[in-house]
């Protein structure tokens, strides 16, 4: 991942304002925005080179943004990926973090809060990030590994794909294995910039994490739910 200056940022906006107001603010960060008005546009040029960090609507026409999220998830689990949307659709936002995105933003949003969001995303995945930036270089617990600096996770030796989000919380759960972690905590951890995030969320992402880890290890069980609490992770047995 390069890092932040320089980045290319994809921009995927139907509503021309938006789209000029956030190109132009993001291009005076030092970034190089590209800037589509339909998913169908932007799907046709990330299949001939996928972006650095991606910023997409919901709405979009031709092809939603539900759907290229998907495809993006489909090439690529580490792509940062931020969602559009307008404040009446917690169910597609929801879905959307479902499909694999790391953040959302509602409409109307400031400039200077969709900046904040994606530096973030960019230090969590740069390679220069910093001792002290909530990130540790190698994180391991039992047979995990989470290198903070490549944002990279290891179980059992195998790569288990995951997004800025998914990492943040799962680091979270393995610093204190049998710690139990409330849903706030973990909120707090896998969104740091956003207080308004729902308990719901939390447990789309932990599905998703156990999904992820079984695939690597059908027999894994190391993030056990307390009901009425929240979760915790476990300690297994390293390979």
């Amino acid at each position: 991942m390069p890092q932040a200056q320089g980045a290319t940022v994809a921009l995927v906006e139907d509503e021309q304002n938006i789209r000029d107001t956030v190109a132009y603010s993001l291009r005076k960060e030092g970034y190089r925005v590209l800037a589509y008005r339909d998913g169908e546009e932007a799907w046709q040029a990330f299949e001939r080179s996928l972006p650095d960090l991606v910023i997409l609507d919901i709405l979009l026409p031709r092809l939603d943004g539900l759907e290229l999220c998907r495809r993006i998830r489909a090439r690529s689990r580490s792509v940062p990926l931020i969602f559009l949307t307008s404040k009446d659709e917690e169910f597609d936002r929801v879905l959307g973090l479902e499909l694999g995105a790391d953040d959302y933003l509602c409409k109307p949003f400031s400039m200077r809060e969709l900046a904040a969001r994606v530096r973030v995303l960019f230090r969590r995945l740069g390679p220069h990030a910093r001792a002290g930036d909530e990130t540790e270089e190698v994180l391991r617990r039992g047979s995990l590994e989470l290198d903070g600096r490549r944002h990279t996770a290891l179980w059992k030796a195998q790569g288990v794909a995951l997004t800025v989000t998914e990492f943040r919380i799962l680091r979270a759960l393995a610093r204190e294995p049998g710690v139990v972690k409330t849903r706030e905590q973990l909120l707090t951890a896998g969104f740091p910039h956003d207080q308004y995030m729902s308990d719901r969320t939390v447990d789309t992402h932990i599905k998703r994490l156990r999904r992820k880890l079984t695939d690597a290890d059908p027999g894994f069980a190391g993030i056990e739910t307390i009901y009425g609490l929240g979760y915790r992770f476990n300690l297994d047995s390293p390979a």
